[in-house]
């Protein structure tokens, strides 16, 4: 029998346009961190001895393995001591990892300090989640996270354009000493503004017995993990791309004064994708928009990999642009919305659940990008028939989720009110 218990939230000083702005700049301190190094990646390299440029990717890929295990401590910690504690203590532990970086004077010592970085960035990220989870629920959650999606894809829009600035007039450093600075600026907005979401009679104290029942629940939920592994499969071939992106545009391209345009064009492909899904999601569904998206994804990623065929590897600019943005359009449906429904069955779990969902999404992803990235050589094929391999399972994955969508939960719910 399920005990629903009712969450009396606290209301917020700040409007949803400021919850929604604060939301998702919170959440972009992750992709600052790794889009304002794209432009400063071949500096790094030389300057620290870099053995190959798959080896200075790894500054971008090993970042989300740092947050996989950040998130599965970030979780459970939120659940005990609450969600601004989490942030807290996040945001001081990615400083600690950023000073590592600025100081750093080998590429061992600079990735250590990445790995460090990430695992500190974790704590906004899944309290962010989780704070949000708190507040709603499904088709609202996704309708939230939609527009917080748009506000974060500005982000990733200017960050290369960003760290270029930087890079003209100081050295890749300095990118690291404004991390510090913006990461004091929002927590200092965050806590002049945002209240607990969670308060101490909602907390659950640390118990290993009720971790592992939690946990246990959460892993054997076959929607869950599908949609989980779902988020794996679409984002590790987008962090293939992200990884490579400075290597395809500047080295195979010839594009370096006009990488952070292209880069910022695609990323707004993201954002018009996740306004559009933001007005739908409530119409429309989240599993409808999902299924619509992954067969558009499908269909051009196949002609991504006939183009780079047909153009030995490496097709005119224009073309790969078109493409990648047409594709990236929905993949941005893809996001918002996966990772909403696998939330959507760990209301009651909800800081474990963002652990353990974006952990093992983020552990999946590397992996498959690390393994995509390893054949770009000399063109793009690699990164095309990537998204067609992994859009291929992810939509496999997708539909088995399909069939677990409605189990029953085991444990305690809590119900959620607006």
């Amino acid at each position: 029998m399920i005990n629903e218990e009712k969450i009396e939230h606290v209301k917020p000083k700040l409007g949803m346009l400021e919850f929604v702005a604060l939301m998702a700049f919170m959440s972009s301190i992750v992709a600052l961190s790794i889009d304002a190094m794209l432009p400063a990646l071949n500096q790094i390299g030389s300057d620290l001895g870099s053995e190959s440029p798959q080896y200075t990717h790894m500054i971008i890929s090993i970042f989300f393995l740092g947050m996989a295990f950040g998130q599965l401590y970030y979780g459970p910690y939120s659940d005990t001591k609450g969600r601004r504690s989490a942030i807290l203590s996040g945001l001081i532990v990615f400083a600690i990892g950023t000073v590592i970086c600025l100081f750093a004077q080998s590429m061992e010592v600079l990735l250590v300090g990445r790995v460090i970085q990430a695992f500190g960035v974790s704590g906004p990220r899944i309290a962010s989640i989780a704070l949000i989870r708190d507040q709603f629920e499904g088709e609202a959650m996704a309708r939230v996270m939609s527009f917080i999606m748009m506000v974060f894809i500005l982000v990733p829009m200017v960050a290369p354009a960003f760290g270029k600035a930087i890079l003209l007039f100081a050295t890749w450093r300095e990118i690291f000493a404004s991390f510090l600075v913006i990461g004091f600026g929002l927590a200092v907005w965050f806590f002049s503004r945002q209240p607990e979401t969670l308060p101490k009679s909602k907390r659950k104290p640390f118990s290993l017995s009720d971790l592992w029942q939690s946990s246990k629940y959460i892993l054997s939920h076959r929607a869950v993990m599908m949609y989980t592994l779902s988020m794996g499969c679409i984002f590790g071939s987008f962090l293939a791309y992200l990884s490579a992106s400075q290597t395809i545009f500047e080295g195979f391209y010839l594009q370096g004064d006009m990488f952070p345009l292209i880069f910022a064009t695609l990323a707004f492909s993201i954002g018009i994708a996740s306004f559009i899904n933001g007005t739908l999601v409530m119409s429309m569904g989240m599993r409808k928009l999902c299924s619509l998206a992954l067969y558009g994804t499908i269909v051009m990623s196949t002609v991504f990999v006939v183009a780079t065929l047909h153009y030995n590897g490496l097709p005119p600019l224009l073309v790969t642009i078109c493409i990648l943005f047409v594709n990236f359009f929905f993949i941005g449906i893809l996001f918002g919305n996966l990772n909403s429904l696998a939330m959507m069955p760990l209301g009651h779990v909800a800081g474990l659940g963002a652990a353990i969902t974006g952990s093992l999404s983020s552990a999946f992803a590397v992996p498959v990008a690390l393994f995509i990235g390893s054949f770009v050589q000399n063109d793009i094929a690699p990164i095309a028939i990537g998204f067609l391999i992994f859009s291929v399972i992810t939509l496999g994955c997708f539909i088995f989720a399909g069939t677990g969508a409605k189990q029953t939960p085991v444990c305690n719910t809590r119900k959620i009110t607006k």
